[in-house]
Protein backbone atom coordinates (compact mmCIF):
# COMPACT_ATOMS: atom_id res chain seq x y z
CA UNK A 1 0.00 0.00 0.00
CA UNK A 2 1.27 3.30 -0.77
CA UNK A 3 1.68 5.67 2.01
CA UNK A 4 0.96 9.51 2.13
CA UNK A 5 3.61 12.40 1.45
CA UNK A 6 3.71 15.69 1.92
CA UNK A 7 2.76 16.11 -1.45
CA UNK A 8 -0.40 14.24 -1.09
CA UNK A 9 -4.05 15.86 -2.06
CA UNK A 10 -5.49 16.00 1.02
CA UNK A 11 -8.85 15.79 -0.67
CA UNK A 12 -7.55 12.86 -2.12
CA UNK A 13 -6.20 11.43 0.89
CA UNK A 14 -10.12 11.84 2.52
CA UNK A 15 -11.55 10.14 -0.89
CA UNK A 16 -9.19 7.40 -0.24
CA UNK A 17 -9.94 6.74 3.05
CA UNK A 18 -13.18 8.33 4.48
CA UNK A 19 -12.47 6.71 7.91
CA UNK A 20 -9.27 9.50 8.58
CA UNK A 21 -11.94 12.55 9.06
CA UNK A 22 -12.25 11.90 12.75
CA UNK A 23 -8.44 11.64 12.53
CA UNK A 24 -7.37 14.97 10.96
CA UNK A 25 -10.21 16.86 13.19
CA UNK A 26 -7.81 16.26 16.23
CA UNK A 27 -5.94 18.68 14.27
CA UNK A 28 -8.04 21.30 14.21
CA UNK A 29 -7.98 20.36 10.14
CA UNK A 30 -11.37 20.68 8.56
CA UNK A 31 -13.04 20.32 5.22
CA UNK A 32 -12.46 22.45 2.76
CA UNK A 33 -8.97 21.58 1.47
CA UNK A 34 -9.42 22.86 -2.05
CA UNK A 35 -6.61 21.67 -4.52
CA UNK A 36 -3.93 22.25 -1.32
CA UNK A 37 -1.42 19.42 0.00
CA UNK A 38 -0.71 17.86 3.12
CA UNK A 39 2.05 20.13 3.16
CA UNK A 40 0.15 23.13 2.81
CA UNK A 41 -2.75 22.54 4.88
CA UNK A 42 -0.68 21.53 8.24
CA UNK A 43 1.60 24.72 7.17
CA UNK A 44 -2.05 27.12 7.27
CA UNK A 45 -3.11 25.10 10.31
CA UNK A 46 0.59 24.92 12.13
CA UNK A 47 0.62 21.21 12.46
CA UNK A 48 4.07 19.10 12.30
CA UNK A 49 3.75 17.89 8.68
CA UNK A 50 6.32 15.38 9.78
CA UNK A 51 3.87 13.82 12.78
CA UNK A 52 0.50 14.24 11.12
CA UNK A 53 2.18 12.08 8.18
CA UNK A 54 3.01 9.44 10.82
CA UNK A 55 -0.77 9.20 12.20
CA UNK A 56 -2.30 9.00 8.86
CA UNK A 57 -0.06 6.49 7.53
CA UNK A 58 -0.18 4.42 10.54
CA UNK A 59 -3.75 4.43 10.60
CA UNK A 60 -4.30 3.99 6.90
CA UNK A 61 -2.19 1.25 6.38
CA UNK A 62 -1.84 -1.39 9.40
CA UNK A 63 1.82 -2.51 8.13
CA UNK A 64 3.23 1.43 8.27
CA UNK A 65 6.33 1.52 10.59
CA UNK A 66 7.57 5.18 10.82
CA UNK A 67 11.09 3.80 12.04
CA UNK A 68 12.78 6.51 9.41
CA UNK A 69 10.96 9.55 10.57
CA UNK A 70 11.05 9.39 14.77
CA UNK A 71 13.38 11.81 14.69
CA UNK A 72 11.11 14.54 12.78
CA UNK A 73 8.82 15.84 15.31
CA UNK A 74 8.85 16.27 19.03
CA UNK A 75 6.77 14.58 21.70
CA UNK A 76 4.84 17.69 22.59
CA UNK A 77 2.95 17.74 19.22
CA UNK A 78 2.24 13.44 20.27
CA UNK A 79 1.39 14.47 23.35
CA UNK A 80 -1.09 17.29 22.39
CA UNK A 81 -2.83 14.91 19.67
CA UNK A 82 -3.19 11.71 22.10
CA UNK A 83 -4.86 13.97 24.56
CA UNK A 84 -7.10 15.51 21.73
CA UNK A 85 -8.18 12.15 20.94
CA UNK A 86 -8.92 11.00 24.43
CA UNK A 87 -11.16 14.17 24.71
CA UNK A 88 -12.84 13.09 21.22
CA UNK A 89 -13.56 9.79 22.89
CA UNK A 90 -15.00 11.03 26.35
CA UNK A 91 -16.76 13.86 25.30
CA UNK A 92 -17.98 13.23 21.50
CA UNK A 93 -17.48 9.20 21.18
CA UNK A 94 -19.11 7.55 24.26
CA UNK A 95 -21.93 10.72 25.26
CA UNK A 96 -22.84 9.86 21.66
CA UNK A 97 -23.25 5.73 22.64
CA UNK A 98 -24.99 6.54 26.20
CA UNK A 99 -27.89 8.42 24.49
CA UNK A 100 -28.44 5.49 22.56
CA UNK A 101 -28.67 3.42 25.43
CA UNK A 102 -30.62 6.31 27.06
CA UNK A 103 -33.10 6.10 24.26
CA UNK A 104 -33.33 2.21 24.62
CA UNK A 105 -34.23 2.45 28.02
CA UNK A 106 -36.96 4.35 27.92
CA UNK A 107 -38.67 2.64 25.14
CA UNK A 108 -37.79 -1.09 25.95
CA UNK A 109 -40.78 -3.71 26.05
CA UNK A 110 -41.08 -5.33 29.90
CA UNK A 111 -39.55 -8.14 28.64
CA UNK A 112 -36.48 -6.55 28.21
CA UNK A 113 -35.87 -4.54 30.89
CA UNK A 114 -33.17 -6.63 32.22
CA UNK A 115 -31.42 -6.85 29.37
CA UNK A 116 -31.42 -3.17 28.54
CA UNK A 117 -30.39 -2.49 32.57
CA UNK A 118 -27.18 -5.31 31.73
CA UNK A 119 -26.62 -3.73 28.63
CA UNK A 120 -25.92 -0.19 30.38
CA UNK A 121 -24.31 -1.84 32.88
CA UNK A 122 -21.77 -3.37 30.80
CA UNK A 123 -20.69 0.14 29.07
CA UNK A 124 -20.73 1.79 32.06
CA UNK A 125 -18.29 -0.56 33.06
CA UNK A 126 -16.60 0.19 29.52
CA UNK A 127 -16.87 3.82 30.16
CA UNK A 128 -14.86 3.31 33.65
CA UNK A 129 -11.97 1.44 32.28
CA UNK A 130 -11.08 4.00 29.26
CA UNK A 131 -11.49 6.48 31.61
CA UNK A 132 -8.88 4.87 33.71
CA UNK A 133 -6.66 4.15 30.95
CA UNK A 134 -6.70 7.74 29.63
CA UNK A 135 -6.20 8.81 32.98
CA UNK A 136 -2.92 6.94 33.47
CA UNK A 137 -1.32 7.94 30.22
CA UNK A 138 -1.63 11.76 31.07
CA UNK A 139 -1.18 11.52 34.59
CA UNK A 140 2.38 9.17 34.20
CA UNK A 141 3.17 8.04 30.65
CA UNK A 142 2.81 11.81 28.78
CA UNK A 143 4.71 13.75 31.39
CA UNK A 144 7.66 11.19 31.07
CA UNK A 145 7.71 11.04 27.61
CA UNK A 146 8.16 15.37 27.77
CA UNK A 147 10.88 14.29 31.02
CA UNK A 148 12.81 12.29 28.44
CA UNK A 149 13.10 15.15 25.43
CA UNK A 150 13.26 17.69 28.11
CA UNK A 151 16.43 15.95 29.77
CA UNK A 152 18.51 16.15 26.02
CA UNK A 153 17.72 19.56 25.22
CA UNK A 154 18.32 21.34 28.26
CA UNK A 155 21.15 19.34 29.46
CA UNK A 156 19.82 18.53 32.66
CA UNK A 157 18.79 15.11 33.96
CA UNK A 158 17.13 14.03 37.17
CA UNK A 159 18.56 10.78 39.13
CA UNK A 160 14.73 10.15 39.14
CA UNK A 161 14.50 10.33 35.39
CA UNK A 162 17.79 8.00 35.32
CA UNK A 163 16.16 5.33 37.65
CA UNK A 164 12.45 5.44 36.03
CA UNK A 165 14.53 4.67 32.61
CA UNK A 166 16.41 1.80 34.00
CA UNK A 167 13.21 0.21 36.54
CA UNK A 168 10.23 1.55 34.59
CA UNK A 169 10.82 1.85 30.66
CA UNK A 170 7.98 2.06 28.46
CA UNK A 171 8.44 -1.36 27.68
CA UNK A 172 6.46 -1.62 30.98
CA UNK A 173 3.67 0.24 30.43
CA UNK A 174 3.47 -1.85 26.56
CA UNK A 175 3.54 -4.97 28.22
CA UNK A 176 0.64 -3.78 30.22
CA UNK A 177 -1.17 -1.55 27.70
CA UNK A 178 -4.64 -3.24 28.14
CA UNK A 179 -7.00 -4.18 25.44
CA UNK A 180 -9.84 -1.58 25.68
CA UNK A 181 -11.68 -3.88 23.22
CA UNK A 182 -12.64 -6.51 25.75
CA UNK A 183 -15.93 -5.47 27.06
CA UNK A 184 -16.89 -3.82 23.82
CA UNK A 185 -16.53 -7.31 22.62
CA UNK A 186 -18.71 -8.72 25.00
CA UNK A 187 -21.53 -5.86 24.46
CA UNK A 188 -21.61 -6.39 21.00
CA UNK A 189 -22.46 -10.08 21.78
CA UNK A 190 -24.96 -9.53 24.20
CA UNK A 191 -26.86 -7.11 21.52
CA UNK A 192 -26.53 -10.27 19.06
CA UNK A 193 -26.61 -13.13 20.66
CA UNK A 194 -29.37 -12.71 23.84
CA UNK A 195 -31.23 -9.37 23.38
CA UNK A 196 -35.07 -10.34 22.87
CA UNK A 197 -36.50 -8.11 19.83
CA UNK A 198 -36.95 -4.81 20.62
CA UNK A 199 -39.33 -2.05 19.72
CA UNK A 200 -36.23 0.25 18.36
CA UNK A 201 -34.98 -1.84 16.31
CA UNK A 202 -33.48 1.11 14.78
CA UNK A 203 -31.64 2.08 17.34
CA UNK A 204 -29.96 -0.81 18.78
CA UNK A 205 -28.76 -1.35 14.75
CA UNK A 206 -27.52 2.18 15.13
CA UNK A 207 -25.77 1.40 18.87
CA UNK A 208 -24.35 -1.68 17.00
CA UNK A 209 -22.93 0.36 14.26
CA UNK A 210 -21.37 2.93 16.81
CA UNK A 211 -19.96 -0.19 18.89
CA UNK A 212 -18.42 -1.21 15.90
CA UNK A 213 -17.09 1.73 15.03
CA UNK A 214 -15.56 2.39 18.87
CA UNK A 215 -13.63 -1.07 18.80
CA UNK A 216 -12.07 -0.26 15.24
CA UNK A 217 -11.17 3.17 15.83
CA UNK A 218 -9.92 2.44 19.76
CA UNK A 219 -7.74 -0.81 17.74
CA UNK A 220 -6.32 1.81 15.55
CA UNK A 221 -5.77 4.19 18.53
CA UNK A 222 -3.83 1.37 20.26
CA UNK A 223 -1.70 0.20 16.85
CA UNK A 224 -0.73 4.00 16.79
CA UNK A 225 0.32 4.04 20.35
CA UNK A 226 2.98 0.75 19.95
CA UNK A 227 3.86 1.99 16.49
CA UNK A 228 4.74 5.79 16.93
CA UNK A 229 4.42 6.81 20.68
CA UNK A 230 6.51 3.65 21.77
CA UNK A 231 9.47 3.58 19.53
CA UNK A 232 9.71 7.21 20.08
CA UNK A 233 9.40 7.09 23.66
CA UNK A 234 12.31 4.13 23.49
CA UNK A 235 14.60 6.25 21.14
CA UNK A 236 14.52 8.82 23.75
CA UNK A 237 15.32 6.62 26.82
CA UNK A 238 18.05 5.49 24.85
CA UNK A 239 19.35 8.69 24.20
CA UNK A 240 19.28 10.26 27.52
CA UNK A 241 21.02 7.25 28.79
CA UNK A 242 23.76 7.37 26.52
CA UNK A 243 23.76 11.18 26.97
CA UNK A 244 24.16 10.65 30.57
CA UNK A 245 27.00 7.91 30.15
CA UNK A 246 24.60 5.32 31.94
Amino acid sequence: MVSFTKNSKMAEIILKNYQLLPIISRFGIKLGFGNKTVEEVCANKNVNAAFFLEILNSYHNSNYFPDNHLGDFNVDVMVDYLTNTHTYYLKSKVPHIELFIDKMEREAQEENSRNINLLKHFFSEYKFDIENHFKEEEKHIFPYVIDLEKALSSNNCTKELIEKIKHEPIEVYERNHDSLEIKLADLKNLIIRFLPPLNCEDDCEHLLTELFQLEYDIEEHTRMEEKVLIPKVKMLEQKVLEYYGV
